[in-house]
């Protein structure tokens, strides 16, 4: 079970962090943080395949390619979820690393909507073995959720959970949302 450590209304909408395991998240669709070639082997893509089975992996390998920024979608197998949204994130140090961080979260909030549901999971994107500072991750994915939110009363995501593996992490996002 995933440990509620923060919430904020915003309009009709809530935006929450949740320290746990995003292969556990009670919402329509997680967001993986995803390499470019889709290849799940490592971090939360690897987790997802391990929960959800071989078939997130299997589509993925017919998508291919996805930029930086860009997302894909896939079904979630045995997960909770009913679509996995595999969103690129950018390297830590890449000089336009804010923009495409915040385009690849907008991007998924986009396709969540696009696909009609009213929750999402997102990960700390980039923030791990990509090596983004776990600082700025929280601040660009919480102001992307804030904007979404604010922008769109009239869409159907009306719940963006942010779910957080460690400690450190759980801390930082739960420190920039009460900020």
């Amino acid at each position: 079970m995933n440990k509620l450590i923060a919430e904020e209304k915003i309009g009709s909408g809530v935006l929450r962090t949740l320290q746990g395991d995003i292969t556990l998240a009670q919402t329509e669709a997680i967001v993986n943080a995803a390499n470019s070639h889709l290849k799940h082997g490592g971090g939360v893509a690897a987790a997802i395949v391990r929960r959800g089975g071989n078939v997130i992996q299997e589509e993925s390998d017919r998508i291919g390619f996805v930029a930086e920024g860009e997302v894909a979608v896939t079904t979630a197998g045995a997960l909770a979820a009913q679509y996995v949204i595999h969103a690129v994130g950018p390297k830590g140090g890449d000089p336009e690393g804010d923009k495409k961080l915040e385009r690849a979260v907008g991007n998924s909030l986009t396709k969540a909507e696009e696909l009609g549901l009213a929750s999402v999971s997102l990960p700390a994107i980039s923030s791990g073995i990509f090596g983004f500072p776990k600082g700025r991750c929280a601040e660009i994915l919480i102001a992307t959720a804030r904007r979404h939110l604010s922008d769109n009363p009239d869409s159907s995501v009306k719940q963006i959970d942010f779910v957080l593996f460690d400690d450190e992490t759980a801390r930082i996002f739960h420190d920039t949302l009460r900020g």
